[in-house]
């Protein structure tokens, strides 16, 4: 893991315009002892902007509860945490995501919806939920864009940021993502440019640097007056 972080961000830093933080993606299926390994060679390269980690794998199969003690330790570590949930099992993955690992993020949440009471309280707490739209649609969470919840999501309030998932795999892009949203889900131009900002807020920079991205952000000349 060491030497794969080191090689990640060697590469990174061949085009140092665009910033880029990393988020270790561990997996589920292979146990929270072999992930605990994991973590802890993580914790020795975290310099190299590893500012986070999340978990993946067969939700269905490997609930949030045994890796409680792993989430514990990195957020000792220094370390943000999220957790994919709710897209292969349903709201009470989320739950156990929130409740158990004391995620800051959910990373697809699509089910979120069979649980009202879940809506109510990723709103009233602020917990941003990462979206990825054409992932979802083509790995069968949901049937079609039209019918993805984003939408009902964003309506109701919740704070939605809108992601690629794997680019390469479901081969998308962010600027795929917010297009369709327009053309396929009803989201107008205010909008895209809501889900923009609402990325920024719930990115794991520091508070001074989130604020001057939002400044650029909000300066920039493709953003029409009437949308200030």
């Amino acid at each position: 893991m060491q030497e794969v972080a080191r090689a990640v961000r060697a590469g990174l830093l061949r085009v140092p315009e665009i910033e880029i933080a990393l988020v270790a993606d561990l997996v589920r299926d292979y146990g929270a002892e072999s992930e605990m390994v994991t973590l802890e060679q993580l914790k020795e390269v975290k310099g190299h902007g590893i500012v986070g980690i999340g978990i993946g794998g067969s939700e269905h199969e490997y609930p949030p509860a045994p890796f409680k003690e792993l989430y514990a330790k990195a957020r000792a570590a220094g370390f943000h945490v999220n957790a994919h949930a709710g897209e292969a099992a349903g709201a009470h993955s989320i739950w156990d995501a929130v409740r158990e690992l004391g995620v800051e993020r959910i990373g697809h949440g699509t089910r979120a919806w069979e649980d009202p009471e879940l809506v109510e309280y990723l709103i009233t707490h602020r917990i941003p939920v990462e979206m990825c739209p054409l992932s979802n649609v083509r790995t069968g969470v949901v049937r079609s864009l039209r019918e993805h919840p984003i939408r009902r999501y964003f309506r109701a309030g919740m704070v939605v940021t809108v992601n690629t998932d794997d680019p390469k795999m479901f081969q998308t892009r962010l600027a795929d993502e917010y297009r369709l949203l327009e053309q396929e889900c009803g989201f107008s131009r205010s909008d895209i440019r809501e889900l923009i900002l609402s990325a920024i807020r719930a990115a794991w920079l520091p508070e001074d640097r989130k604020t001057s991205l939002m400044a650029d952000f909000r300066r920039s000349p493709a953003w029409e007056p009437e949308h200030e």
